[in-house]
């Protein structure tokens, strides 16, 4: 005589109960392309990587840094603005990422907004009759240069100088101080001495501002060509051959890789 069929254990019920429940092919392919389009979004209107190639934003930036900019910050009053990323006007000590002729963007410090006053004295910032205190400023060792250091220049000295904007200068240039034209912004390197910049070229339009960088997501170990103890130390680094090390070897080359302490650091 057949008893009653035994009672299905705890854990096939909970296995049937999961069973049940795991989602379809199609709710897969939902969830997937919902990913998909938020990661477009945010790359398409708030977030891009950069990576930096040069020294002139030294010590705030560094070659091999790999930053997360915010694309929507200056951007126009929209929409998105309004209902979902908080919007604010360009402000003096920003850093910001801006189109360019060669190369097509640049990253650079404001230190002039419209209707600003400026002049370099001797490689330091005066602004609108007062010296700028500049914690950021990096004043590496280079060859002196009248007219980089002592702006704006009176006379024509330096090749690299783009000579239209030598003469828009001097349209501008009132009582020995620059002063910069509304919808413009006058910007500089944070590493003075090796920085082509608005003393070269000339201001940065409202309009070409895209972004300002957020956050230092990785940072691999570059040599800097402007800072000669850096790079004798990082040649030192570098092993004799490419293969993998073991032991002690190993973790001295992985350590050496990136600049670990930069990961996850703010911008400002």
């Amino acid at each position: 005589m057949n008893g009653p069929a035994p009672a299905p254990t705890p854990f096939l019920e909970r296995w049937a109960h999961a069973r049940a429940h795991l989602p379809t092919l199609p709710q897969v392919l939902a969830s997937l392309m919902q990913t998909v389009v938020v990661a477009l979004f945010i790359l398409t209107f708030v977030l891009q990587p950069l990576l930096i190639p040069s020294e002139s934003m030294e010590r705030t930036l560094l070659v091999g840094d790999f930053l997360l900019f915010n694309k929507q910050v200056y951007a126009p009053p929209g929409w998105i603005s309004r209902w979902l990323l908080p919007y604010r006007p360009i402000r003096r000590g920003d850093i910001i990422v801006f189109h360019h002729s060669q190369p097509p963007m640049l990253i650079k410090r404001v230190v002039g907004v419209p209707g600003d006053r400026l002049h370099i004295s001797n490689g330091r910032v005066i602004l609108n009759g007062e010296a700028v205190a500049e914690p950021y400023a990096a004043f590496e060792p280079a060859p002196s240069n009248f007219a980089r250091d002592n702006f704006p220049a009176q006379v024509y000295s330096d090749p690299e100088v783009d000579p239209e904007w030598w003469r828009q200068m001097q349209s501008l240039t009132q009582n020995g101080e620059l002063v910069v034209p509304q919808g413009e912004y006058f910007v500089l390197g944070d590493n003075r001495n090796h920085s082509k910049d608005s003393r070269y070229w000339g201001f940065v339009p409202r309009q070409a501002i895209i972004a300002r960088p957020l956050v230092i997501y990785f940072s691999l170990s570059r040599p800097s060509s402007t800072d000669v103890e850096q790079v004798d130390e990082f040649a030192a680094q570098q092993p004799a051959d490419d293969k993998l090390g073991h032991e002690p070897d190993f973790a001295e080359r992985l350590a050496a890789f990136a600049r670990w302490r930069r990961i996850f650091r703010v911008v400002h």
